[in-house]
Order: structure tokens, then C-alpha cells, then sequence
């Protein structure tokens, strides 16, 4: 399945663990071009070794930060010439319940997982106007339909995700872009250590026992941008087949 893969350009962000390492690995194996941001510099250096890009694939890059994100897409089309696809990945799951009134974990999950998908697509969008093609991939999850106790935060940046995607969908089609939402369920990544709450960490742990490897996500990426370049895969919700949530 290399097909609309091979020599695309891909950027990545959140690539350092998880989701986006998994989609750079598989990527890099079917021969993307790849941009890898994350904070962890060191991290992502250790991956581009692995994968022979050589350290001018990686960004040190905090999504929260606009002028990090328009860095790293700027930095991918400077190397490559183009930016095919934009995978907006970066993301954060401190739940709580609403009475214990954990706000600086509510700004964390609005600042990455909402404003971060956000400044993927300011980023690349005018490149991909200008094109006349691209791709956008955001990361939402089975909370962006669904949504829990304790999961009231997450869950409102999920759902916005797919709302932010629905609308670039529509507004891009006189520029031949794609848009793909991506919503996972439990899958074995780092996320689960965002949580916060003791009592809430544990809960979620014992959910995440059931997990499925971050691979299964990095096929769902392969699966749509391998579509031939008249179908637009607009969403794929996938979950481990135990998961009942």
C-alpha cells in the first residue's frame, strides 16, 4: 500500500512517541518525505537516525506555539519544494471531573489538542492552495464522539476537531484538498500518562489494558492517503474490537 505515499510529503507533529512515531515508521518504510515535530529534540533526533533521515527531518516544535508550527511547515517545504500532507497529531488527555476545577489542565488540552490542529492547518494551507493539492489528517478520537465522566474537556476538543475538519473539508474543494479525521480508541501510546488525577489514572490504565499497538494507527494514515487522488476518506473511527466505549 505505497501507492499516494511514495515521495509525498509528509509533516508530522506530536512524531516523537505514540501516534506520530508509529505514522513517521510506517511512512518512512513506504517512502515519504518526512518533517517530524515535537518538544522532545532529542527524541526525535533518535528517530530520524533510526529511519536514516538525518537530523534535518526534525523541529523542535510546541504546538501551542504558532510561529513553531509555521516553522516546521516552512522548514519541510524549504527541503522538499512542496508539502503533500500535514498530520495534525500532537495531543493530551489530563481527564478530571468538572467539580475539581483542574483549569491549567483544561488550558493544556484547548492549547494542544484544539489550538495545535488549529496551527497545523494555518500553517499549511496556503502552501496547499497554492498547489492546488494536499491533505489534511487531524487526530481526533472515539471521545470526539462520545464522552464520558471526566472526560468533559477532552472530549469538547475532540468533538472540535472533527468540527474544525467538517468545515476545511467544504471550504477546500475548489483547491483539490483532502481532509481525513482520524479517531482512535484505546491504543498503546504514551496519552494515558497525561492524566493527572490518581484516581482517574488508574481508571484510565485499566482501560488502556485492552490497547492496541500504535501501528494500527499508522495503517488507518496509510490507508487514506493511499486512495486514489478522486476519493477523500473524510473519517475513520477504529477502536480495539474488546473496547465497548
Amino acid at each position: 500500500m505505497t501507492d499516494g505515499i511514495k515521495n509525498k510529503v509528509v509533516v508530522i507533529t506530536g512524531a516523537s512517541s505514540g501516534l506520530g512515531e508509529a505514522a513517521a515508521r510506517r511512512l518512512a518504510r513506504d517512502g515519504a518525505k518526512l518533517a517530524l515535530g515535537a518538544r522532545r529534540l532529542d527524541r526525535l533526533n533518535a528517530i530520524a537516525g533510526e529511519l536514516g533521515l538525518g537530523s534535518d527531518a526534525v523541529v523542535e516544535t510546541d504546538v501551542t506555539k504558532v510561529d513553531q508550527v509555521r516553522r516546521l511547515v516552512d522548514h519541510a517545504v524549504r527541503l522538499h519544494g512542496r508539502i503533500d500532507v500535514v498530520i495534525n497529531n500532537a495531543g493530551l488527555m489530563p481527564h478530571s471531573p468538572l467539580e475539581r476545577g483542574q483549569v491549567e489542565d483544561w488550558d493544556r488540552m484547548i492549547d494542544v489538542n484544539l489550538k495545535g490542529v488549529l496551527y497545523g492547518i494555518a500553517a499549511a494551507l496556503p502552501y496547499m492552495k497554492e498547489q492546488k493539492s494536499g491533505h489534511v489528517i487531524n487526530v481526533s478520537s472515539v471521545a470526539g464522539h462520545k464522552v464520558n465522566p471526566g472526560g468533559a474537556v477532552y472530549a469538547a476538543t475532540k468533538y472540535g476537531v472533527r468540527v474544525i475538519s467538517e468545515a476545511l473539508r467544504q471550504e477546500v474543494k475548489p483547491y483539490n484538498i483532502r481532509t481525513t479525521i482520524i479517531s482512535p480508541g484505546a491504543v498503546a501510546t504514551e496519552l494515558p500518562d497525561s492524566v493527572t488525577e490518581p484516581d482517574v489514572a488508574e481508571r484510565i490504565r485499566k482501560v488502556y489494558e485492552m490497547a492496541i499497538p500504535a501501528d494500527s494507527f499508522a495503517s488507518m494514515v496509510a490507508f487514506a492517503m493511499s486512495q486514489p487522488e478522486d476519493v477523500d476518506v473524510n473519517e475513520i473511527l477504529f477502536r480495539p474490537t474488546r473496547q465497548e466505549y
